[in-house]
């Protein structure tokens, strides 16, 4: 694909999305976000870094051929899934990843790189509702890659209203066990996979990569955070019954890991790929300390 050609971008305020677009323009791509609000501030600031903005709603089909119109490609990040009492809304989930495969077939588009969520045995695709999104768009659309993300590294920022993941009260609560590894991945590097994907769409129509760049222990990770901050953060493990009250598909999620299942990234393949693939460590030095530092210190 050259250079010149457009590249529309959805979840560009989230992390993948975000990341993404600043790589592409950064390499001098003409690139389209489209988002729900074009006033949101990471919005704007895409804006300010060369990015078109332009409205468009999973919710909404009709916003969204206008919003796709004139791209040769297309980078889908379907929007976070409803959760209902009983998990997943699986159907809404589908309708809005339909909604985007079909304008995006209705418009033309050529390539569509779509990340949803790492596998594990029994389940390709990571979940139903992405699994489904998958095969509609190799139905639709000639060329299509996909990228199947392991656990961001960057959420250990992130914020904990269920009490898991992230760091609160100086305590990281996650659903695995302590002392067995667990695989990461920097969104820095899911877009140098996407931008490898847009520039070379040959080589990587047709394909699905698993992505991972690091599988240190929980505790380990907590170690590397404290090291490089000062903090005193440690790791818990959630119990059962924990997971089961805040959600059944948390308790689900920690059924299946206890029962081995296990993302599987082949790390060393896809640093052959991307050699500079992150470790954890990497991703710490290069922002992630400052902005723990910085977290850590606003909730203390």
């Amino acid at each position: 694909m050259t250079t010149d050609r457009l590249i529309v971008v959805t979840g560009a305020t989230g992390r993948q999305g975000g990341a993404t677009a600043r790589r592409l323009l950064a390499a001098g791509r003409p690139v389209r976000v489209l988002v729900r609000d074009t006033a949101a501030p990471a919005a704007k600031a895409l804006e300010a870094a060369g990015a078109e903005l332009v409205h468009g709603d999973f919710d909404d089909p009709a916003s969204l051929p206008a919003a796709l119109e004139g791209a040769a490609a297309l980078f889908a990040v379907p929007p976070p899934v409803a959760f209902g009492p009983a998990g997943p809304d699986v159907e809404r989930e589908f309708a809005r990843g339909r909604a985007l495969t079909d304008a995006a077939a209705a418009v033309g588009v050529e390539h569509v790189v779509f990340t949803g969520v790492a596998s594990t045995p029994g389940r390709p695709g990571g979940s139903e509702g992405k699994k489904r999104i998958e095969d509609h768009l190799r139905e639709r659309i000639r060329s299509v890659t996909v990228l199947r993300p392991v656990r961001f590294m960057s959420n250990y920022l992130g914020s904990t209203p269920m009490g898991l993941d992230g760091i609160s009260g100086g305590v990281h609560r996650h659903v695995f066990p302590p002392d067995e590894p667990v695989q990461v991945i920097a969104v820095e590097d899911i877009a140098e996979f996407a931008a490898l994907a847009f520039d070379q769409p040959d080589r990587f129509a047709g394909r699905s990569l698993e992505l991972a760049g690091d599988a240190p222990t929980p505790a380990a990770a907590v170690a590397a955070i404290n090291k490089v901050t000062g903090a005193a953060v440690r790791y818990e493990q959630i119990t059962h019954a924990e997971a089961a009250a805040l959600n059944p598909e948390i308790a689900r999620v920690r059924e299946r890991w206890a029962a081995g299942s296990r993302w599987h990234a082949d790390i060393e393949v896809l640093r052959v790929i991307h050699p500079g693939l992150r470790t954890l460590t990497d991703w710490l030095a290069e922002s992630g300390a400052a902005l723990l530092r910085k977290r850590l210190l606003h909730t203390a």
